[in-house]
């Protein structure tokens, strides 16, 4: 691969998100709401391929299936070719909360589930690799933004037991408090009981936080009913002996890619406030990227 060209904090924005904004195959820099800013992203699904089909989904072309077979050989030169751009950038000048040169985090993730790629555990070994190599001080987080729809199987918990160790954590995907919620906006059969089991074992194997999009449809608020189940579903899991590590809310940043997301709007940063502090009251933390 050529020499990196410095990269130019300053034309990364939060409201793009292009997997290709630096013509790399798996890599691309990020600049995170959540993270609070530059995100090193490891885009798994390349193809678009995702188990899941959440209805405010901005990746376009949206396809059904798992990650293809990854290249680890392409994607470690990606990585050491992002570290050399995000270190020879250290004198552009960063967002807020951004350290000249340093990343806040790796992010697995992209346009599709990542606990479908079979390689996911030589990632993570690639990933500290890199961070080990080109970033010197605290670990550079590792995160695994997932749905956790296969966290109940044997491979994937042996991930989430290497990712402790290795200091990161996993966003759980959490989006509504009803079996009908959950296939409304996230376009999947499986039942909330099964998806809080799975919430449960991720928490006792890595560090966890829900992750949890909420959005207006045709104008209206989320329904008040299932906002009440969703609260309820988190006390149960505290109740349970879970140890969640908080709760990550945020609204839509970007226009949805799929048809059933044109209808769909952020929700005013107010009436997430409202609801963190709900979820505060159940002795949870909660944080709020509107």
């Amino acid at each position: 691969m050529t020499r990196p060209e410095p990269l130019d904090l300053s034309q990364l924005t939060v409201t793009r998100h292009d997997r290709d904004a630096v013509g790399m195959r798996y890599v691309y820099p990020v600049l995170s709401r959540r993270s609070g800013g530059l995100s090193i992203g490891i885009n798994l699904n390349p193809n678009n391929a995702c188990n899941w089909r959440c209805r405010y989904c901005q990746v376009p072309n949206l396809v059904r299936g798992t990650s293809p077979t990854i290249d680890l050989r392409w994607l470690e030169r990606e990585l050491e070719s992002m570290a050399k751009m995000v270190l020879r950038g250290a004198n552009t000048s960063p967002k807020p909360n951004q350290t000249p040169g340093r990343p806040r985090d790796f992010a697995i993730s992209g346009n599709g589930e990542p606990t479908t790629c079979r390689e996911l555990i030589e990632v993570l070994e690639l990933v500290a690799s890199i961070r080990e190599r080109y970033f010197s001080g605290p670990p550079v987080p590792i995160i695994l933004i997932t749905n956790g729809s296969l966290v109940d199987r044997p491979k994937v918990q042996a991930c989430l037991r290497r990712l402790k160790e290795l200091g990161g954590e996993a966003w759980f995907k959490l989006d509504a408090g009803s079996d009908e919620g959950l296939r409304r906006a996230n376009g999947t059969r499986t039942s909330l009981e099964r998806q809080v089991q799975r919430l449960s074992t991720s928490a006792a194997l890595c560090r966890t936080w829900v992750q949890n999009c909420w959005f207006e449809v045709e104008g209206r608020p989320p329904d008040p009913a299932e906002v009440d189940g969703y609260l309820g579903v988190l006390a149960r899991t505290v109740a349970s002996g879970a140890a969640l590590a908080g709760v990550l809310l945020y609204s839509i940043a970007r226009r949805p890619e799929l048809p059933e997301g044109t209808v769909l709007s952020p929700v005013h940063a107010s009436w997430l406030k409202q609801l963190a502090a709900r979820i505060k009251g159940l002795g949870l933390k909660a944080r709020v990227t509107p």
